[in-house]
């Protein structure tokens, strides 16, 4: 890992003024932006959801400490940048974190912004103050962060139990936006309150988020945008026949996938396209813990029975790639390699026709055959981008004697229900907010964790994660983490079917309109401005 200087400010305000200078070369202020959301954003608070249409809809409205740089859509801690923090630095040991913030930030209701609110923002998501929060899926992030403290209005210190710099990274993510003291988080939820670009305006169930120029905002000259208006348009065929009536002027979050790409290039719209190989994987998650799936035999032959190159050749049409539990390289900077993957079972380094044999073995030797199938049922969401992948599913573990039925969930629906933990089997999409392994592993498969769906738990594992969190030596740390991707996917912790790639549209009067690699990030929008 790239060592910092300890306790030495960074100069990257400064580089980042410089940085902001070089791509305001012709901008025009003015004008609202038309974008797109999937369907209703599950809750106002970023912090208690783990939606991409709330993070994509409520990032305006709110700042983090630090951020990563629009303009480079490859995240990594080289391009993280300040945005409530002047600067950061880090004790000699990489146990105590600084940030200096900046001076003379408003909260939208005219309040100031103090080290205050970020220690009430941390305690909160970390479990140490109560503040009404519902749900808090990023919890087992901050899980080493011993105490925050405060020294006067302006610079705050995150203390932690033991070396972690992808604290730092973790702050970075859009996930981790920083709410008002003077606000419970359960007041946030449905009357959101920020220092952001933007302020919230309306917000009109399956119609429309708007979101207005703020014109207090701490950053000079920004936003170019009068607002933001995020039409709520649900359904895949209904999205791409608004981006080419221009109803919209973008498009969204996961929805031009391959076909879809085809489509819209045939349609003659004047689009540009971002190609991107995004932090979303499609996986399958099982409930360890009610039969028939707490059976590990059983677990065993479900994933030798789904063929990933199938999945990507046929439902995908190529536009997709295997991976495992973080983006696969090259696309990411710590996944497993492509040799690495079919080394296991379901990636072709197999026959297909070799794994389904060994799987109808093991459902003979539990009492099972083509005569007599084992029937659960298949939950997942609603838009056929989802339910493709669920049929497909079922097809693979018919082969294997495993009757499937599929049962669909409102996206709204969806996250409560797998919290509860109610369900046989799901056709999981899940996003992280960083390609890290700190915030994969820990949300992911941490016992206990909200997210870790199918409550895998291996405490042997995780001292092996803390280990590789704790590592400053880049290559060694590396290591360790493919060596615990690999054990993730041979104990089926989650089987991952694929990365998905999405070609993200707009208008080519949309400028600095710049998708990242991560789903969740990248969406301030405070530098977006319309040529028109």
């Amino acid at each position: 890992m790239k060592r910092m200087a300890p306790l030495a400010a960074f100069g990257l305000a400064a580089a980042f003024c410089v940085l902001m200078a070089s791509q305001a070369w012709a901008q025009k202020y003015g004008g609202v932006l038309r974008a797109t959301l999937r369907g209703n954003p599950t809750s106002l608070s970023i912090h208690e959801t783990a939606s991409s249409d709330a993070v994509l809809s409520m990032s305006p409205v709110y700042n983090s400490l630090v951020n990563f740089d629009i303009f480079k859509p490859n995240e990594s801690m080289e391009t993280i940048v300040p945005e409530l923090a002047e600067s950061w630095a880090w004790s000699s040991d990489y146990t105590a974190l600084t940030f200096k913030l900046h001076r003379g930030v408003k909260w939208h209701d005219g309040k100031p912004f103090t080290a205050a609110d970020v220690k009430h923002t941390f305690d909160v998501v970390r479990g140490a103050k109560q503040s009404g929060m519902k749900l808090n899926p990023r919890k087992l992030w901050y899980t080493n962060v011993s105490e925050i403290t405060t020294n006067g209005d302006h610079e705050v210190t995150f203390h932690l139990g033991r070396r972690q710099t992808s604290v730092l990274h973790m702050l970075a993510a859009g996930y981790s936006p920083i709410y008002p003291a003077h606000r419970r988080f359960s007041e946030v939820r449905t009357s959101a309150v920020g220092t952001g670009p933007f302020t919230l305006e309306t917000y009109k169930r399956d119609q429309f988020v708007t979101v207005k120029k703020n014109p207090a905002y701490f950053v000079s000259g920004r936003p170019y945008l009068d607002g933001v208006r995020f039409n709520i348009i649900k359904g895949a065929a209904t999205q791409i026949a608004a981006l080419v009536s221009n109803q919209v002027d973008t498009g969204t979050i996961n929805t031009v996938q391959y076909p879809q790409y085809l489509q819209l290039k045939e349609s003659g719209a004047n689009l540009v396209y971002h190609e991107r190989v995004a932090n979303t994987t499609y996986n399958v998650i099982v409930n360890f813990k009610k039969p028939p799936f707490n059976n590990p035999k059983i677990r065993e032959a479900v994933n030798l029975s789904l063929y990933r190159p199938d999945l990507i050749r046929s439902f995908f049409q190529g536009g997709g790639v295997p991976g495992g539990a973080l983006i696969p390289q090259p696309y990411g900077a710590w996944g497993l390699t492509q040799e690495d993957l079919k080394t296991l079972p379901g990636y072709g380094g197999t026959p297909h026709e070799e794994e389904v044999a060994k799987a109808r073995k093991i459902m003979e030797s539990l009492g099972y055959s083509r005569e007599k199938p084992l029937k659960v049922v298949i939950s997942t969401r609603s838009p056929s981008f989802y339910t493709g992948p669920a049929t497909w599913m079922i097809g693979q573990l018919k082969d294997v004697w495993i009757e499937a039925t599929l049962k669909t969930v409102e996206t709204g629906n969806w996250y409560g229900m797998v919290a509860r933990r109610d369900f046989q089997m799901g056709m999981n999409a899940t996003a992280i907010g960083i390609d890290d392994p700190d915030a994969n592993f820990y949300e992911t498969y941490a016992c206990g964790s909200q997210r870790n769906y199918s409550d895998y738990c291996n405490p042997e594992l995780m001292k092996k994660v803390d280990r590789q969190s704790m590592e400053t030596d880049l290559e060694r740390r590396k290591a360790l983490v493919r060596e615990i991707d690999l054990q993730l996917q041979r104990e089926l912790a989650r089987p991952y079917l694929a990365y998905r790639k999405y070609w993200y549209p707009h208008y080519p009067y949309v400028k600095n309109w710049l998708p990242h690699i991560s789903i969740y990030n990248g969406w301030r929008l405070q530098e977006v401005w319309l040529d028109k």
